[in-house]
């Protein structure tokens, strides 16, 4: 081994390495000297033989296409492409037979060289094996006519061989600042590329080829349908395509894992039948890919909806383009898609902890078309949470993009208080509860938005406390139940508590929805509510207070608070009251019946009956809104209740002549009244206007000082400290503090008296009293009613008057019988 090693180093040192370098040198240099002047010969062949070369490329292009060919120069490359010959044709223009009608030049070039065999040209043939063109437009052009630019390339004859002594198989074609353009005017399609920038080296295995493509294009448009606008509008696209052609299948196929559009990478698989009557093509796209970068490379027609909602992590995207570039209309657009663990950004707000799988077809059902009517989105397995609630959606489908509906399930059980992220503090604030909803659905869609939703199922609330803001009300321990049907919302159940009060509801509304959404002021919520007490004045109170909380109207549209307290508003509501006990002041009754109609903001109250101070009150008025007060009117009429108990419970009217215990009997009576009460629910006396009349049965006056005043002066020795009459009746007038007394009759053991005139509240009382001064104990025996009148003027009469001086009432003569 040492010996052998040995030797390589004495002959290595044996060897003139400058003789070697030199000996290269010659080599290298022969060799490019043999290349100029190969290149120079060629260059003198292509000089001498330019007309018969030209000749053979025209007859090339001539063979293949029926039109014409424009080219403006032909010149030799030296050196390039050596050792096969490569010539630059200048300026070419390719026009159809049909140029003048439509205008569209087929192909435009700058500048195209060709790399043609020199073996081949030497026997007068020319054999093209690669291509390069520059500064191009290649424009494909179809009018709705159905005129095609690109019909002009010839057929070949199937059975027979051409006898041309030219042959072209191009291996390797290198493209530069081209600008590709197919314009199909039936199909309302445009493909516009620019920019273009590509190479490629194709191998053919007998008429089948392959090639790998390196591509970089700027995309101005790829619109299937001008009228829905363009795909990646304006994205350059750079990427390596593997592409073939089948000759059986007459079809190219194209696939790549890794092709740029803009700033996202695609996986694509396609091809694209190149058959004359039926051109086919299918594209499978996958991507992973952000919601708001993949909404700016859709279509115009998507984009502006789907560009409304986001998601905050990308998703991964499987999508199919299948169609027919001859043909009209959208081709069959299919994506698929899975949502795990994202925030999803609606125009309504965010709803995180995202899950949900979904596919959208245009083509949903066979033979409708491919168009935004037939198109459908699906989602199953929808989970979510929405503002704090959390919901899922099992399935829904969202159909129809021109007049877009929703339809679906939709559960969800929450903590009730989640609802304040939602609803307005001014309106509701809850502060305990749990709430439960099984709902299905069916609602439009308008910019994204739900719109007029209908439901058909239930929502439960159990032990839910609240502050309803525009009338300052706490309600605890409240529960309820609605079931919306399809013709009617059912409450089955809504109890609660206030601080005084428990309250019983059942209600129905028929429609409910429908006019929810058209007509709140048809809508009629039609409730029966039972509660064992109820403090009217309170009631009254709430409804007409004047420091009542009015619901700030927000500025977003849409918004949920606003709609309810708008509803709320202007709905008609009749209320079916029972009550075991009620109160106002001091009045009290039981048994209470009552229907309540609110309208308009008019409360009218319809058949009402209580039981109270031992017999019975029926009542029915409105209360309406009148500047910072309300105007109330009434038409109540009473039944054999005991006048003390009455009077006492109703403050004895204001009056301070006398008081209730200086009374005694069965009071009947009717009044037609009307008055204001003030925010608060308190009485304006002064405010009082209406019609009155009443009868006491078996009625006594105690020490009624109205009487003992004038008794001291008509009867100075009879007693009427206690006064026992059978009939006492009248009607009044009342006009504000002044009260008209027409026909006031008392019938008693001592006394005989009628009253006529004005009795004031305040000032200015002037009664008129007719005192007959005979004993009405002589006419008790007289059963006869017509002739007891008769008797009671007869003998001698008193006229006098009780009028006001100094807020003091004086007793004076009534000379003129006034």
């Amino acid at each position: 081994m040492n010996a052998i090693l040995e030797r390589i180093i004495i002959n290595y040192k044996k060897i003139n390495f400058g003789q070697v370098l030199k000996q290269l040198g010659y080599f290298f240099a022969s060799l490019i000297i043999l290349i100029i002047i190969s290149s120079g010969l060629f260059a003198i062949y292509f000089n001498n033989n330019k007309t018969q070369i030209v000749a053979q490329i025209n007859k090339i292009v001539n063979e293949n296409i029926v039109g014409s060919i424009s080219i403006k120069d032909v010149n030799y490359k030296f050196l390039k492409g050596f050792p096969k010959m490569t010539l630059a044709l200048s300026q070419v223009e390719v026009h159809d037979s049909l140029w003048k009608i439509h205008k569209r030049t087929l192909l435009k070039a700058a500048q195209i060289e060709i790399r043609v065999n020199v073996a081949d040209l030497l026997v007068n043939e020319i054999s093209i094996d690669k291509i390069e063109i520059q500064q191009a437009t290649l424009h494909l052009y179809k009018d709705i006519n159905g005129l095609d630019n690109s019909a002009i390339f010839r057929k070949k004859p199937v059975d027979s061989s051409s006898n041309s002594s030219t042959t072209s198989s191009v291996r390797q074609i290198n493209v530069s600042q081209f600008h590709f353009i197919s314009e199909n005017q039936i199909g309302k399609k445009l493909f516009d590329f620019d920019k273009i920038d590509l190479k490629s080296k194709i191998k053919f295995q007998g008429d089948d080829w392959e090639t790998i493509v390196y591509v970089k294009t700027f995309a101005k448009s790829m619109a299937f349908n001008t009228k829905r606008g363009s795909f990646i509008k304006d994205k350059m696209v750079e990427g390596k395509l593997k592409v073939n052609f089948s000759e059986v299948n007459n079809q190219i196929n194209v696939a790549t894992e890794d092709l740029a559009i803009g700033k996202e990478m695609f996986g694509i698989d396609a091809s694209f039948s190149l058959d004359k009557n039926k051109s086919a093509y299918k594209i499978d796209i996958k991507t992973n890919i952000l919601w708001r970068n993949a909404s700016e490379l859709l279509s115009d027609n998507i984009s502006v909806r789907v560009g409304q909602i986001d998601l905050k992590n990308p998703i991964e995207v499987m999508c199919t383009i299948a169609g027919d570039i001859s043909a009209s209309g959208d081709p069959e657009i299919k994506v698929k898609t899975k949502v795990r663990n994202n925030e999803l950004t609606i125009p309504d707000g965010m709803i995180t902890n995202c899950n949900f799988d979904a596919s959208f077809t245009n083509n949903s059902k066979k033979g409708a078309g491919c168009n935004d009517a037939n198109s459908t989105i699906t989602l199953s397995k929808f989970t979510g949470d929405f503002k704090a609630i959390p919901f899922s959606i099992p399935l829904a489908m969202i159909s129809n993009f021109e007049n877009t509906t929703a339809s679906g399930s939709f559960k969800s059980s929450f903590d009730i208080t989640r609802l304040n992220t939602i609803l307005s503090a001014d309106l509701i604030r809850f502060s305990s509860g749990q709430a439960k909803v099984n709902l299905d659905f069916n609602f439009g869609i308008v910019d994204l938005k739900i719109d007029k939703p209908y439901f058909t199922g239930s929502i439960t609330v159990k032990d839910a406390m609240a502050n309803y803001g525009p009338r300052n009300l706490t309600f605890i321990k409240t529960n309820v139940e609605l079931d919306f049907t399809e013709k009617a919302l059912l409450i089955k159940k809504m109890n609660f508590k206030d601080n005084r009060n428990s309250v019983f509801m059942k209600g129905k509304i028929d429609n409910f929805l429908t006019l929810y959404y058209i007509n709140p002021k048809k809508m009629v919520v039609d409730w029966n509510i039972y509660t064992p007490f109820l403090d009217v004045k309170n009631l009254v109170s709430i409804l007409t207070d004047s420091n009542q909380t009015k619901a700030k109207k927000s500025n977003s549209k849409g918004n949920i608070s606003d709609e309810i307290h708008d509803v709320i508003e202007k709905c008609q509501v009749v209320l079916n009251v029972k009550v075991d006990r009620i109160v106002y002041n001091k009045l009290e009754a039981t048994a209470a019946k009552v229907k309540v109609l609110l309208v308009d903001n008019e409360l009218i109250i319809q058949k009402g009956k209580v039981n109270s101070c031992g017999g019975i009150i029926t009542f029915e008025g409105t209360l309406v809104p009148d500047g910072k007060n309300y105007v109330v009117k009434s038409n109540t009429k009473i039944d054999k209740v005991d006048i003390a108990q009455f009077l006492t419970s109703m403050n004895n009217f204001s009056i301070k002549s006398f008081s209730p215990t200086n009374l005694k009997g069965s009071l009947t009576a009717q009044a037609v009244i009307q008055g204001k009460l003030f925010a608060g629910g308190a009485l304006q006396t002064n405010s009082l206007a209406g019609k009155s009349q009443f009868a006491v049965l078996n009625g006594e006056l105690i020490d009624f000082k109205p009487i003992t005043n004038i008794a001291k002066f008509a009867f100075p020795f009879r007693n009427i400290s206690n006064i026992v009459f059978k009939d006492l009746s009248g009607n009044f007038a009342i006009n504000g503090e002044l009260v008209k007394v027409n026909d006031l009759k008392v019938s008693s053991n001592i006394l005989n008296l009628d009253i006529n005139g004005i009795y004031s509240f305040g000032r200015g009382t002037k009664l008129a009293l007719t005192i007959p001064l005979r004993d009405p104990e002589k006419d008790k025996f007289i059963d006869d009613k017509e002739a007891r009148a008769e008797k009671r003027l007869e003998g001698i009469v008193l006229h006098l008057l009780a009028v006001d001086e100094d807020g003091k009432i004086k007793i004076r003569w009534n000379k003129d019988h006034q």
